[in-house]
C-alpha cells in the first residue's frame, strides 16, 4: 500500500547538484516553486520541463525516483483536471451534454494546471533526493539565523525538521511491515467499501502509533544520554561555504525566473503564437 514512496529519501551519488550548498539548493527550490505559479504559457512550461530534465541528468538521478513523487498526487491531479475541464466556461464549445460542457479554454486550463502540479512536485522532490536530512537541517538553521535576534529557537526547529525527515521513510517501512503481518493473519485491505477499508486500517494505525511513540522515547533517551542540547555553543563538523558552482546555479535560476516574468508580462502569448500558431 505504501510501497515505492520516495519522499524524504536521499539518493546517494556524487554529482554537481549533490555537492551544491544546501542553503543554495533550498533557495533555488523556493525560487523554482514561485516561478511555477507565474507561468501562463505552454512555452514557459516547456522551458521549465527542459530545465528540470537538465537538473535531473546532472544530478544523475533515475527518472523513476522522481516520478514516484508524482504518483502520490495523481488523485489530486485527476480531481483538479476534472473540475477545470467541466466547470471553466469561456471560448468555443467543443462538447456539450446536458449540464456538462467542455470549452477550449477549459481544456487549456486543465492541461496547464496538470503540468503545473506535476512540475511543482517533481522539482520540489529534487531537494530531499539530492540533500541529506542533516544538510537540510543545517541549511534551515543558517537561513533562519536572523530570527535568533527575536528569540526564535532556530536550532530546535532545525533539529525537529531533521528528525521528521529522517523518520518519514522509516514510518512508511514500518507501515508496510505491519500490513504484511496483518495480511499473513488473513486481514484484507483491498476489498469492501470505503468504510470497510477504513475499519481494516485500525489494526495498522494502533501498532504504528505505539511504535512511533516508542521510537520517540528511545531517541529522546539516546540524545539525553549523549548530553545533547541546542545551545549556541555547539559547533559544526562540516562548515558550509559558498563556492563558484553555487553562484553559477543561483544565477541560472535567477535568469530563468526573470525570463518567466518577462515572457508573462512583456510578451504575453507571443512565444505560444510563434510556436503553435493558431492552436492556442
Amino acid at each position: 500500500m505504501f510501497k515505492d514512496i520516495s519522499f524524504g529519501q536521499y539518493y546517494p551519488v556524487d554529482s554537481p547538484v549533490h555537492r551544491l550548498d544546501p542553503r543554495v539548493k533550498m533557495l533555488l527550490t523556493l525560487l523554482f516553486i514561485v516561478g511555477i505559479f507565474f507561468i501562463k504559457s505552454y512555452f514557459g512550461f516547456m522551458v521549465t520541463a527542459a530545465l528540470l530534465l537538465v537538473v535531473i541528468l546532472m544530478a544523475r538521478l533515475p527518472m523513476v525516483s522522481v516520478l514516484k513523487s508524482v504518483r502520490g498526487i495523481l488523485l489530486i491531479v485527476t480531481v483538479a483536471a476534472v473540475i477545470n475541464l467541466f466547470f471553466i466556461k469561456g471560448g468555443e464549445v467543443l462538447w456539450s451534454w446536458r449540464a456538462l460542457t467542455i470549452t477550449d479554454e477549459g481544456v487549456h486550463t486543465t492541461i496547464k494546471v496538470t503540468l503545473r502540479l506535476i512540475l511543482l512536485i517533481s522539482g520540489a522532490s529534487l531537494l530531499p533526493l539530492t540533500t541529506t536530512p542533516v544538510a537540510i537541517a543545517d541549511g534551515t538553521e543558517s537561513l533562519l539565523a536572523p530570527l535568533k535576534l527575536v528569540k526564535v529557537p532556530v536550532r530546535d526547529i532545525a533539529m525537529i525538521m531533521s528528525i521528521a525527515l529522517r523518520f518519514i521513510p522509516s514510518l512508511f517501512e514500518e507501515t508496510n511491515k505491519i500490513i504484511a503481518a496483518q495480511k499473513a493473519r488473513g486481514a484484507s485491505f483491498d476489498t469492501g467499501g470505503l468504510i470497510a477499508r477504513a475499519k481494516a486500517l485500525l489494526p495498522v494505525l494502533i501498532p504504528l502509533f505505539v511504535n512511533s511513540f516508542r521510537r520517540a522515547d528511545e531517541l529522546a533517551f539516546a540524545m539525553d544520554a549523549r548530553c545533547y542540547n541546542a545551545t549556541d555553543k555547539r559547533t559544526k563538523m562540516k562548515v558550509m561555504k559558498l563556492r563558484l558552482p553555487d553562484a553559477v546555479a543561483f544565477l541560472v535560476m535567477a535568469a530563468y525566473f526573470a525570463g518567466i516574468l518577462v515572457e508573462r508580462y512583456a510578451f504575453p502569448g507571443a512565444m505560444d503564437g510563434l510556436i503553435f500558431g493558431g492552436l492556442v
